[in-house]
């Protein structure tokens, strides 16, 4: 096959005096040189990722040294600017070295990193199909396999996010209009009686930010209570919602979480699903971290109702590791959000196509108009290895954080502080002495020991994190600090949790314990 296109075959170009004179063409040698050093700098970087710090050895004030300061007035070489890439190398974090267990971090793929490389060149800008007709279909394409994918619908509507923050305001601002369809007329403060949200105490802060940003107020998130596994508590949900009602509120969306960031617990979503239904609330799922889990056998039970929600946010940058940023917004019904989202469109965007799938629009359902092709990366993970292979590395990671919670629990010297159910194990370091101490305490003396623990804790954390062999976050449990592994790499092995166990003790050796 020839690489000549028809036309321009029948319309030959004269390009010698095509070029302006401000070009930001590259000459040949300089892209082959260019791209060949950019191309050993990404390999060389994710070969050696295991063996750099995990946190840079860097202190805050000597950044700037390893940078150029000023603006250029003149272009830098092409070697300069790759020495420069190294700088900024070295004083990063890396998140997919096997032994970091904070947040929950993406350990992206090198095939993700390649779609990301494709879909930068392409640049494509998805506002609607008129305007980047392939990449709108890969996004809708991958959105329906998301859906597939986690059990939630083989026909999934929806759309890619920046990340799990965009797609929880989407979903709350859609469940707000789907609730009360007058509220673009009247303003969101002119809707009648206050509306309420409601979400477990455990549920991701971008809930509150979000029903901030609307304009609901943060005073209008409900925190339900959490049982002694940390899920939603269906007994002090119905109290809370039923006592609203009572006081003139007007409840209309709850929150599930399919994988807590503190815990990774699971929702009892079937039973939430219910209970949306009875009292007609939106019900919607966060899933940023865990919903890709569904796809595990050996956990599928957990996420039971899940496919039963009005929507579900998932996160292919945290656990179908691929690149940030790529969040996602699955919808049942996709003509809740084109409701939500409808305005008098402007001549400029305005759509003249007539079927279908010539008349998409992204701008239909969700805030921005501009947006990247995210989805290439994710098409080409799921195509290169397969629904199969992902599942099988996620219950790799599964099973390495209940290893590491069993390594804990058999020890003396540290505490299991939360149940592992799916790749986030939750402990703390706990000194013989002060296990001696607080199993003998009564009353406050219990509270005195575990406030020296928290304090301990807290200052092997910062030192194992400026340590740069393992990084572990915290999360706050009942009021007891913890130290907190999440497993979303596929570089991680048992070596390297039984290292980081090995590195807790000798932080807290260095610290006198």
């Amino acid at each position: 096959m020839s690489d000549t296109s028809d036309y321009e075959k029948e319309t030959p170009i004269d390009h010698s005096s095509s070029h302006r004179q401000s070009s930001l063409e590259l000459p040949d040698d300089v892209w082959q040189e260019f791209a060949s050093q950019a191309q050993l700098f990404v390999t060389d970087y994710l070969k050696s990722i295991p063996n750099l710090p995990v946190f840079p050895q860097t202190k805050v004030d000597e950044l700037g040294d390893c940078l150029s300061g000023q603006l250029p007035r003149q272009g830098t070489s092409v070697g300069d600017i790759m020495n420069e890439c190294r700088a900024i190398r070295d004083a990063s974090r890396h998140s997919g070295h096997p032994r970091f267990f904070g947040y929950v971090a993406s350990s992206a793929s090198p095939v993700g990193v390649i779609g990301d490389f494709v879909a930068s060149a392409l640049n494509q800008n998805l506002t609607a199909w008129r305007s980047s007709p392939a990449a709108t279909d890969v996004e809708r394409t991958v959105v329906r396999w998301l859906g597939s994918l986690v059990g939630y619908s083989d026909d999934a509507a929806g759309l890619l996010t920046s990340g799990g923050s965009m797609a929880n305001l989407t979903a709350l601002y859609i469940a707000h209009r789907a609730k009360s369809p007058d509220a673009s007329i009247k303003g969101l403060w002119n809707t009648g009686l206050p509306m309420t949200v409601y979400a477990s105490d455990q549920v991701h802060m971008s809930i509150a930010k979000a029903a901030d940003v609307l304009g609901f107020g943060r005073d209008h998130v409900r925190l339900v209570e959490s049982d002694d596994r940390f899920r939603l508590d269906l007994r002090d949900l119905r109290e809370r919602v039923s006592s609203d009602i009572k006081n003139d509120f007007r409840p209309f969306v709850v929150v599930a979480s399919a994988g807590t960031v503190s815990t990774g617990a699971v929702d009892p979503l079937a039973e939430i699903a219910a209970f949306a239904r009875e009292h007609d609330l939106w019900f919607h799922i966060d899933g940023a971290y865990g919903a890709p889990a569904a796809v595990v056998p050996s956990v599928r039970g957990l996420f039971k109702g899940m496919e039963l929600a009005d929507s579900v946010s998932l996160d292919p940058h945290k656990w179908l590791y691929a690149p940030i940023d790529c969040g996602c917004l699955l919808l049942r019904d996709a003509t809740r959000a084109r409701l939500a989202f409808s305005h008098d469109e402007a001549d400029y965007i305005k759509v003249y196509e007539k079927s279908d799938r010539e008349a998409f629009a992204f701008w239909d359902y969700g805030i921005e108009l501009t947006r990247r092709f995210r989805a290439l990366k994710v098409w080409m993970i799921l195509r290169y290895f397969g629904a199969q292979h992902i599942s099988e590395s996620i219950a790799e990671d599964i099973s390495l954080a209940k290893y590491l919670g069993d390594r804990v629990e058999a020890s003396d010297d540290f505490e299991l502080l939360a149940p592992v159910d799916l790749s986030i194990c939750c402990f703390r370091y706990l000194p013989t002495r002060l296990r001696e101490q607080f199993e003998n305490a009564i009353g406050g003396g219990k509270a005195t020991i575990n406030l020296a623990l928290d304090a301990l804790n807290e200052k092997i954390m910062h030192k194992v994190q400026r340590g740069g062999l393992a990084y572990l976050s915290n999360a706050i449990l009942r009021g007891r600090f913890a130290l907190r592994a999440c497993i979303v790499n596929f570089r991680t092995t048992r070596t390297d949790l039984d290292l980081t166990l090995d590195i807790v003790r000798d932080a807290a050796s260095e610290l006198g314990e």
